[in-house]
This record gives C-alpha cells, structure tokens and sequence, in this order.
C-alpha cells in the first residue's frame, strides 16, 4: 500500500492529478507562445521546437520558461526559417491543385487530393521534426527521418492529424481557442515521438 502511494507521486512531490494539470495548462501557454512566435511568416517551424524543446523540459522536472523558450526560438530559426519559406512554397503548391480542381481541368480532382495528403503529410512531418529539435540538430536530417517516421507509424502520424482536426475546429468554433490548442498538439507529437523511440 505504502509502495502505491509513493508511486502516484511524481519526483516533485505533488499528486499525478495535480502534475497532469500542470503539464496540460503548460500545454495551453505554450501553445500562446508558439502562435506569438510563428506570426512572422517564415517563423513557425522555429515556433514549434522551441515549444517542444519547452515542453520537454516540463516533462523532464527541469527549469525553464519564457526566456529559454524564446533562447530556443532565436537558435531554430538560423536556419529554421528556410523550412518556413519551403513550408509556404507547399502550400502555394497545393493551392494550385485545388484552383485546378475548382477549373474542372480533367484529373484535378486525383492532383488536388493527392496535393492535400501531402500537405497533411509534411505538416505532420513538420511537427515530429519540430519535436525532436535540439540546438545541434540540423533541420533536413530531422525533416528526413520524421518524413519516414510519418509513414512507417502511421498510428502515431494520425495521431497528430486527430490534433490538427481539434485546431481546425476550434479555430471554426471560436477562433482564439486554436491558439492554445496548439500547445497541445506540440505536446501530442512529442509524446508520438516519445512512443516510437520506446517502440
């Protein structure tokens, strides 16, 4: 019995409940910070692991907060920012194939899901790079082995999908609740990652 209780205490003391919580309103913040960092518009990647790298450290019982997470930003984005203008280069690709789709050209409708899937799969892409981002790491070997991570967990990349969806909705149900929820799903490819290294 005595054994139980001290395992439902986590290192600091305090009660699983109460680190859980603890853990999800950090989420929350983050996910504030994040969307202030990515409103530049080549900022997001840099935005998201400076997040995760938070995020991990929350996990991990150590110090840190805004200034760290802010330290962490100003490093992703040496060279982060490229993969935010390559990121858009994406987007305005798959924006095409849907204007194609929308001018009936024959075939459009295969070219514009095609470019959809592959937009939802380099943001997921995106996102298990930004949650295994460290200062030294450089930014294609990460976007590499989270693209084949993307397609050999397919559990763990629908996943991130399944956090996606709940920003989408809540960014169409009240649009200020999608900022914090992106917190949550940095959380949710860190933890995706987290099950795929313990795999």
């Amino acid at each position: 019995m005595a054994q139980a209780r001290v395992k439902a205490r986590p290192a600091g003391g305090e009660s699983v409940f109460a680190e859980r919580f603890g853990v999800f309103a950090e989420c929350l913040l983050t996910g504030v910070w994040i969307a202030v960092a990515a409103l530049g518009v080549v900022t997001h990647p840099a935005a998201f692991a400076a997040g995760a790298r938070h995020l991990r450290r929350r996990i991990a019982h150590e110090d840190g907060g805004l200034r760290e997470f802010v330290a962490d930003f100003r490093v992703a984005l040496r060279r982060g920012w490229v993969v935010g203008l390559a990121g858009w280069a994406v987007v305005a690709a798959v924006w095409i194939d849907v204007q194609a789709v929308r001018a009936g050209i024959p075939g459009g409708p295969l070219v514009g899901a095609i470019g959809v899937c592959a937009l939802i799969g380099a943001v997921v892409a995106l996102l298990r790079a930004a949650a295994l981002w460290t200062p030294g790491a450089g930014w294609w070997a990460l976007l590499a082995g989270a693209g084949r991570r993307t397609v050999l967990d397919p559990a763990g990349s629908f996943l991130i999908i399944g956090g996606l969806a709940v920003v989408a909705a809540s960014a169409w149900f009240a649009a200020p609740l999608a900022v914090p929820v992106l917190g949550a799903v940095v959380a949710a490819a860190v933890a995706v990652e987290e099950r795929y290294r313990h795999r």
